[in-house]
């Protein structure tokens, strides 16, 4: 007989656990299926927290060395890899021992392993078989790569590898010049490797809004890294001394190590979908409908599985908007107002409209926007580069999006998400009274400056 729960989530990233939580609270008795003793998924193991541990260590060890325009002199800074890997990986082990606490507080029952479906709708996890109401699938994503770039090659990585190098490469690079070959690229340039970022189209972030985009490129080129856009790799080859790749009606490029960064797959393999008669789309994505329901009943899908933003955030808010509506009939996903941020430096953040997608859809908006030069705080704390551009309708006035680059953008865009969430006008932001000195009093300005009425300039 199988093992009976109400609720069996497969996946315990983001996504599937803080569904399993919140589906626990609601009086939910919730299994979850993972293949790793440590939860969590690969934002936590591999991705996000290990990614931002080492850039924040890396930051601090190049800033360390660069003091001396505010009175504070340091010598002999040394880098220690092994300590600082040593960091990245506590960092990691806390926070999958809290989640294994949440587990047990919420008396969450974790079955190790892979989790496969069968036809009638049963789990099965090695030996064990589960059964359950409702079946969750929230597996997320892995690393994508390119026709004649082999990831199982030795020297060419996906960000897994790239974030637990146990030498400094002499020169790394990255193909593509999205948020993870930037910040991975960004992490080994300050330790001392040569970066080059390979870029199949004439920019870097795509999807980002294009002014915050080109500010980026220029300022990640003034820091070091080497910028080849409008290159197409064809292929990447090993060597005796380290990899040769290949690009189209270009030069090979020569490296120690290659980084692909070029996206991520929905991971939806060997799940047992088909047994289910559930069909991907042509990009191997679940399709679900608004309540995250599959084509067969009691079966749903959130996070990277989807057609919807590649983020742990909007995989969390899915995953509690799924198991509220299950239980209570109501759930809600504001896809309009989701924050994103690449964690460089200086960080950039945006949340809603790009002024690119603006202009293709015609609609009449105005531009406020206001540079961190101008910022008490941010000329005291010496980081000055970047600036913060709201779009407000014409009309209305309502905020349609905010983009910031800049210092500690990634807190900052809170402010403008919440904002958005509750319909909030380019007037309201500027109404609001904001704590001096601080950097948030930049996106006052830039709200200011859609009535042309900015303070500082």
């Amino acid at each position: 007989m199988p093992q009976t729960h109400d609720l069996i989530i497969i996946g315990a990233g983001p996504g599937g656990y803080v569904a399993a939580i919140r589906a626990a609270q609601l009086g939910l008795d919730v299994a979850v299926i993972d293949e790793n003793k440590m939860l969590g998924g690969t934002c936590l193991r591999v991705g996000c927290i290990p990614s931002k541990a080492l850039l924040e260590a890396s930051e601090r060890y190049e800033e360390a060395g660069h003091l001396e325009h505010l009175g504070v002199k340091v010598k002999g800074v040394e880098l220690d890899l092994s300590a600082m890997l040593k960091f990245k990986d506590q960092t990691v082990s806390t926070l999958t021992k809290g989640i294994a606490g949440l587990f047990k507080k919420n008396k969450i029952t974790h079955y190790q392993g892979h989790g496969t479906l069968t036809a009638d709708r049963t789990v099965k996890v090695g030996s064990d078989e589960l059964a359950g109401e409702h079946i969750l699938i929230a597996t997320g994503s892995k690393p994508a790569t390119l026709p004649g770039v082999n990831l199982d090659d030795d020297r060419i990585d996906s960000s897994t590898e790239a974030i637990d190098y146990h030498d400094v490469p002499k020169h790394l690079a990255v193909i593509g010049a999205g948020y993870i070959g930037l910040e991975l690229g960004t992490v080994w340039r300050r330790l001392g490797a040569k970066v080059t970022v390979i870029e199949y189209l004439n920019r870097v972030l795509p999807g980002m809004d294009f002014e915050m985009a080109k500010e980026a490129h220029k300022l990640l080129k003034k820091q070091g890294i080497d910028f080849r856009l409008k290159s197409r790799v064809t292929g990447a080859k090993p060597t005796d001394k380290g990899v040769v790749i290949e690009v189209k009606d270009g030069e090979p490029i020569e490296a120690d190590r290659v980084l692909v960064a070029v996206g991520r797959a929905p991971n939806t393999t060997k799940l047992g979908l088909d047994r289910l008669s559930i069909k991907l789309d042509d990009r191997g994505r679940i399709p679900v409908n608004g309540d995250y329901k599959t084509s067969v009943e009691g079966v749903y899908a959130i996070g990277d599985v989807i057609d919807s933003p590649m983020l742990a955030h909007v995989a969390e808010e899915e995953g509690i908007a799924c198991v509220e509506k299950i239980v209570t009939g109501y759930g809600h996903v504001n896809y309009g107002a989701i924050p994103a941020v690449v964690y460089t430096h200086p960080e950039i953040a945006s949340v809603g409209k790009t002024e690119d997608e603006l202009k293709d859809e015609a609609h009449d908006y105005r531009v406020g926007k206001f540079p961190f030069i101008a910022n008490g705080r941010a000329k005291a704390i010496a980081y000055t580069e970047g600036f913060v551009k709201v779009l407000a309708d014409t009309h209305s006035d309502e905020v349609l999006g905010v983009h910031i680059i800049g210092p500690h953008a990634g807190d900052l865009i809170a402010e403008c998400a919440a904002a958005m969430e509750f319909g909030a006008s380019a007037e309201d932001i500027a109404r609001t009274c904001h704590a001096h000195p601080t950097l948030a009093e930049a996106v006052k300005e830039a709200a200011l400056a859609v009535d042309g009425r900015v303070i500082h300039m």
